[in-house]
C-alpha cells in the first residue's frame, strides 16, 4: 500500500508498508484496455482541410451565400444551415443535480484477495488492475455555478471490469439528507433556486432549504456535515467520500455480507475557510477542476485508497443504528475500515462534453459478487439513475457512447432507438427461439451469470418507515462531540452565515430549536448571531466521540501545496534559487507573482520567469507565501500589493516564508505572534523549516 504523497520525485520512496510508487506503469498503451478502446474514437482536426459533416471540402466558412455582395442570404446555403443548426443543438439537458462536475481517468489496483467476501473479479487477486473513470461534482448549482460553493460533493467511479461496468457512486459525507428515495424531489426542490427568480445559485443559504431542514428533521445530520469544514473542500484530490448506501458482498459460496465503501485520499482531507471559499468562487469559479488538472499534468497523480466496512448478515440488528439507514454513519471505531485497493488518477480528459458530460453513472451497474440491500434510498436510486440518462442523453443507446461502453462486448435483444451505433446483423431478436439456437443465451451462475442474492423477504404492502430510523439527533450530537474547537467554531460560523441569510424569523427560530437538541451551547451562540430567541430544548444524551469524524488527525504534506512567490527585480538569486529548488524537490507547486509578466532580474543579472501578476492573481488562490520583495517600476503599488497578499495569508493562518530582502513586509507587533512565519535571515535551516511549515498548512494558534 503506497501512502507516500505521489509525484515524480517520490518514485521508489514507498510509505509505511507500501510498494514503490509505480508512476505511469499500466496506464498507457496495451496495458490500459479502456484507453486503447477510446483511441478508436479520438479524432484530431489539426492540419486537415475543413469539410461538411458529409465530408465535402468547404471553400468558405466566414460568410453566408448571398444574392450579390449586399443581397439577402439564400435558402440553398446548406453549409450555413448545417453549421448553425448544429451549434443551436450543441447542448444537452444538464443533470438535475450534480450538474457542475469534472472528470479524469485512472486505474484501480487491488491490494489483496477479497474472495472471502465477494466473487467480484476485479477484487480477487493482489495487483489486479482495472481502468476507471471518475467524475467529481457539486449538487445544488447548475453547470455555470462555481466549484467552491458550500455544498455536498459527489464522486462517481466507473470501473471498466472484465465482467462489465461497475459504477460506485459516493459523496463527501457518510450520511445522506433523506431516509427514503421518495423525498429526493422534495429536498432538491427546497435546496435549489426559487422558480420565480432563479435565485440563489449554488447555495442553501435561503429560507426554503432551512424550512425543509426544520420540518424534515432527518435532514439535520447531513446538513451539519455540510456546515462543517467538509462542506468546502480544498481540492478534489483531498476528498474523502462514502457510498452512504448499504450494499451486499456475495462470495462464491453464496454467503452475503453487508458492505459500505469509503475512498480515503492519500493526501488527507483538507478544507478551505468560508471566506476563502466565497472569494475564490468569484475569483476562479473553476478552482477545483483547474487544481485537479494541474496536478495530473505535473505528474502528481491523485490517489485514493478504497476501504470497506463489513457487517455480517447475522449482526444486522446488533448496533444502536440501523445498518440500512442512509442518514446514519457506521463509526469506524466500531465497524473498522479495511483498505482493499488504491485508485490513481493519471490522465486528464481531452473533451469535456464527450467524456465528463456524457458519462452516465447508475448504482444498478454492478458485477457478480456485488448486490443490493433493502436500503430504501438505494432501492429508489436503482430506477432514478437509469431514467435520467434516457432523458438527458436522449436515447436508450447511451451506454454505447465511448465513455460508457464496457470493455467486454454486450449482446442482447434490444434494438433500434435514437442514435443506434450498432449494426446488429442477425434477424432474430427475441428470447426462446430455434432459428438462432436460442441465442443470445442466458448464462448459468456457475459460469458467470449474475445472480441476485436470495434474501428472504415478507410483509404487507405498506408506505411506512422503520421505527429504527427515527433517532435523528444522537448521531449529529456524536458528530459535534467529535469536532475540535476550531472545527466547531467554523461550523457555528457557517450556520450563522446560512441562517443569517434567511429572512423568515420563524424559519431561523425553528432551526435553532433543532440545533439545541444537538448542542445547547452551539444553538445559543447561533441564536444570538442571527437575532432570534434562544431555545428551551435540551441536547440529547449522547457523549460518544470518534476521531475518524474529525479532520484534525488527517495526513498533511507539503507536496502539491501551492506557494505564491512575491518578487521584483534585484533579488538574491542564490538565496531564492536554493528555496525554489527545495520547494520543487518536495513537490510544492510554485506561482511566481510580480507587478508585470516581464521576467524579474536578480542582482547578478539572472532572470526568473513570471507566471502571474498582482492583477491576474489573488492571495486566496495559494496555500502559502514566499515573500521576496524587490524593486518595481511603481514601487509604491508593488509594496502595497505585497502587503495585501501578506495580510490575507496571515489572517487565514497560512504559512509564510520571508526572504532576507522581504523582512520589512512581515514584522512583529504587539498584536501578532508570527506563528507559522519563517525568516531566511541568519537561518541556515530556512528551506527545511519553510517546507515543514507548508506541510502544517494552517497555524490556528496565530494571533
Amino acid at each position: 500500500m503506497n501512502r507516500f504523497p505521489p509525484g515524480p520525485e517520490n518514485e521508489g520512496q514507498g510509505g509505511e508498508g507500501s510498494d514503490d510508487y509505480k508512476g505511469l506503469e499500466g496506464f498507457e498503451g496495451p496495458d490500459n484496455p479502456k484507453q486503447e478502446q477510446l483511441d478508436e474514437y479520438r479524432i484530431k482536426n489539426t492540419g486537415n482541410p475543413m469539410t461538411t459533416n458529409g465530408s465535402v471540402k468547404r471553400a468558405g466558412d466566414s460568410e453566408q451565400l448571398k444574392a450579390g455582395v449586399r443581397g439577402p442570404a439564400l435558402r440553398q446555403d446548406y453549409q450555413f444551415f448545417e453549421k448553425m443548426s448544429h451549434f443551436l443543438r450543441e447542448e444537452i439537458p444538464e443533470r438535475v443535480v450534480h450538474a457542475r462536475g469534472y472528470g479524469a481517468y485512472g486505474e484501480f489496483e487491488c491490494y489483496e484477495s477479497m474472495a472471502e467476501f465477494t466473487k467480484a473479479g476485479f477484487l480477487q487477486k493482489p495487483g489486479k488492475k482495472t481502468p476507471t473513470f471518475v467524475r467529481f461534482s457539486t449538487v445544488q448549482g447548475p453547470r455555470g455555478s462555481y466549484d467552491t460553493a458550500r455544498d455536498l460533493r459527489c464522486k462517481g467511479v466507473k470501473f471498466y471490469t472484465e465482467e462489465g461496468n461497475y459504477d460506485l457512486t459516493t459523496i463527501a459525507m457518510p450520511v445522506l439528507i433523506n431516509q427514503d428515495a421518495m423525498k429526493f424531489p422534495d429536498v432538491i426542490h427546497a435546496y435549489q433556486a426559487k422558480s420565480d427568480d432563479g435565485i440563489p445559485t449554488a447555495t442553501g443559504a435561503h429560507d426554503r432549504f432551512w424550512d425543509y431542514v426544520a420540518n424534515n428533521q432527518e435532514a439535520l445530520h447531513m446538513t451539519l456535515w455540510v456546515m462543517s469544514d467538509r462542506g468546502i473542500l480544498r481540492s478534489y484530490r483531498m476528498m474523502e467520500s462514502w457510498s452512504i448506501n448499504t450494499y451486499l458482498f456475495v462470495n462464491a459460496e453464496g454467503v452475503a455480507t453487508f458492505v459500505r465503501f469509503v475512498w480515503k485520499p492519500v493526501l488527507g482531507v483538507h478544507s478551505l475557510l468560508q471566506d476563502e471559499a466565497i472569494k475564490i468562487g468569484g475569483i476562479d469559479p473553476d478552482f477545483h477542476r483547474r487544481d485537479l488538472r494541474e496536478a495530473i499534468d505535473k505528474g502528481y497523480y491523485p490517489e485514493y485508497e478504497l476501504g470497506v466496512q463489513l457487517i455480517s448478515m447475522e449482526d444486522e440488528f446488533k448496533f444502536d443504528f440501523d445498518v440500512l439507514d442512509p442518514a446514519k454513519f457506521w463509526p469506524e471505531e466500531i465497524v473498522p475500515v479495511k483498505l482493499i485497493g488504491k485508485m490513481t488518477l493519471n490522465r486528464n480528459i481531452s473533451n469535456e462534453h464527450a467524456e465528463s458530460e456524457q458519462v452516465a453513472f447508475n448504482p444498478g451497474n454492478v458485477v457478480p459478487g456485488i448486490d443490493f440491500s433493502n436500503d430504501p434510498v438505494l432501492q429508489g436510486r436503482l430506477m432514478a439513475y437509469q431514467d435520467t440518462q434516457y432523458h438527458r442523453l436522449g436515447s436508450n443507446n447511451f451506454q454505447d457512447l465511448p465513455i460508457n461502453r464496457p470493455l467486454c462486448p454486450f449482446t442482447n435483444n434490444t434494438r433500434r432507438g435514437y442514435m443506434r451505433y450498432r449494426i446488429d446483423t442477425d434477424q432474430v431478436n427475441y428470447h426462446q427461439n430455434s432459428l438462432a439456437d436460442n441465442t443470445p443465451y442466458t448464462v448459468p451462475v456457475e459460469q458467470g451469470g449474475y445472480e441476485y442474492y436470495p434474501q428472504w423477504v415478507e410483509g404487507h404492502k405498506i408506505r411506512q418507515r422503520s421505527e429504527s430510523f427515527n433517532d435523528w439527533f444522537s448521531q449529529p450530537r456524536i458528530f459535534w462531540n467529535s469536532l475540535t474547537p476550531i472545527e466547531k467554531q467554523h461550523t457555528i460560523e457557517a450556520l450563522s452565515y446560512q441562517l443569517g441569510r434567511c429572512r423568515n424569523v420563524s424559519v431561523r427560530e425553528q432551526n435553532v430549536d433543532i440545533l439545541a437538541k444537538v448542542d445547547e451551547g452551539m444553538a445559543a451562540v447561533v441564536a444570538d448571531n442571527i437575532g432570534v430567541r434562544r431555545s428551551n430544548n435540551f441536547q440529547v444524551d449522547a457523549e460518544e466521540r470518534y476521531n475518524s469524524l474529525s479532520q484534525y488527525s488527517t495526513p498533511k504534506y507539503a507536496a502539491t501545496q501551492k506557494v505564491g512567490v512575491l518578487i521584483g527585480d534585484g533579488y538574491d538569486s542564490q538565496e531564492v534559487g536554493r528555496t525554489l529548488a527545495t520547494l520543487k524537490e518536495n513537490g510544492v507547486f510554485v506561482a511566481i507573482i510580480s507587478d508585470t509578466l516581464n521576467p524579474v532580474r536578480a542582482s547578478d543579472g539572472s532572470t526568473l520567469k513570471v507566471d502571474e501578476t498582482f492583477i491576474t492573481y489573488s492571495p486566496y488562490l495559494v496555500d502559502s507565501l514566499y515573500v521576496v520583495g524587490g524593486s518595481a517600476r511603481n514601487q509604491e503599488k508593488f509594496d502595497r500589493d505585497i502587503v495585501e497578499f501578506v495580510r490575507v495569508a496571515y489572517t487565514h493562518f497560512k504559512p509564510i516564508g520571508v526572504a532576507t530582502s522581504g523582512q520589512h513586509y512581515v514584522q512583529a507587533t504587539p498584536q501578532n505572534n508570527l506563528a507559522g512565519v519563517v525568516y531566511a535571515a541568519d537561518n541556515e535551516y530556512f528551506e527545511e523549516e519553510f517546507v515543514k511549515a507548508i506541510g502544517t498548512m494552517r497555524f490556528w494558534n496565530r494571533t
